[in-house]
C-alpha cells in the first residue's frame, strides 16, 4: 500500500472553501478511482488553519493516477488561489510485518 501525507495553510476567510474542496475530492476519488483506498482530512489541532490530507493507495501508480485524474485537477483549480501547500510529509510503501499477519 502506497502512502502519502501532504499539508496546506489557508487563510481563515477560505477554510470553509478548502474544507469542502477537500472533502469533495475524497469522496470523488474513492468512488471513481479503483486504487485509492483511503482519503482523510485532518484539521491541525494547535492551528485552525493548517490541514492534512493522509492518503493510502493501492500502489504508487494508483496514486499516480489519482493524480492525473479530474478529482485532483479539480481541488487544485479550486485552491491553487489561496492555499500554501502541499508540503510533503510522508511519501511511500507501507512496511507490513509479515511475521503479525502470519498470527
Amino acid at each position: 500500500m502506497y502512502h502519502i501525507a501532504v499539508a496546506f495553510d489557508v487563510p481563515a476567510e477560505r477554510r470553509a472553501e478548502f474544507i469542502a474542496a477537500a472533502l469533495a475530492d475524497g469522496r470523488d476519488s474513492l468512488a471513481d478511482e479503483p486504487g485509492t483506498r483511503r482519503f482523510e482530512l485532518i484539521a491541525d489541532a494547535e492551528d485552525p488553519n493548517r490541514f492534512y490530507l493522509n492518503e493510502a493507495y493501492e500502489d504508487e501508480a494508483a496514486f499516480d493516477e489519482h493524480c492525473a485524474g479530474e478529482h485532483f485537477a479539480r481541488f487544485f483549480a479550486v485552491i491553487e488561489e489561496f492555499a500554501e501547500g502541499p508540503a510533503w510529509l510522508i511519501r511511500g510503501t507501507r512496511v507490513d510485518d509479515h511475521a503479525v499477519a502470519a498470527a
